[in-house]
């Protein structure tokens, strides 16, 4: 079962990223040092990184059952930051999020993640999980409002290359399991 192409919230819409999306992304908040900061993925140097990421985006949509959407506010269309699934398997997926600076402390991320553990739920994943950064309190906030646990048997160091570019790091697990 293929996820909804857009997703709609009390304040948010949720879309697959566009070629045309690109710049906007880039300067949103792809290329913004503090909004980067605990990300597992690098920040984008260019607009041609954040097209390669619109690809990539383009290609877990046509592999998997869903992908990465971008969270844009309902209000005004404007861009907020992105969300969505990264599929391990037919049953199991990771999830995370990015805001804009100006987008945090609003409440967004809680409602966006929402909506994807709502569709993770629809489209069959058993379990869903996120990585956070042992610092990023605010994360841990987000993922337990949104009913994740954390996963104590985690112990596999990640990569934050933001902070420690090539340095392995401990991360913390949340998940969720759906019953089947």
């Amino acid at each position: 079962m293929k996820a909804p192409a857009q997703i709609e919230t009390t304040r948010l819409r949720l879309l697959r990223p566009a070629a045309a999306d690109a710049a906007l992304i880039f300067e949103r908040y792809a290329s913004d040092p503090d909004v980067t900061k605990f990300l597992g993925w690098p920040r984008h140097k260019s607009v041609a990184d954040t097209q390669a990421f619109v690809q990539f985006s383009a290609g877990e949509w046509e592999r998997w059952p869903a992908g990465p959407y971008l969270i844009s506010a309902r209000s005004d269309g404007r861009l907020l930051g992105g969300t969505g699934l990264g599929f391990d398997g037919p049953q199991q997926a990771a999830t995370g999020y990015v805001l804009a600076k100006d987008a945090w402390g609003m409440g967004y991320a809680t409602e966006a993640l929402g909506a994807v553990v709502e569709v993770a739920r629809q489209i069959g994943v058993a379990r869903l999980y996120a990585l956070c950064h042992p610092q990023h309190r605010a994360s841990w906030r987000v993922l337990e409002k949104c009913g994740f646990v954390r996963d104590g048997s985690w112990t596999t160091p990640v990569e934050f290359p933001n902070l420690a570019p090539g340095v392995q790091q401990e991360a913390l697990c949340y998940a969720v399991a759906f019953e089947m």
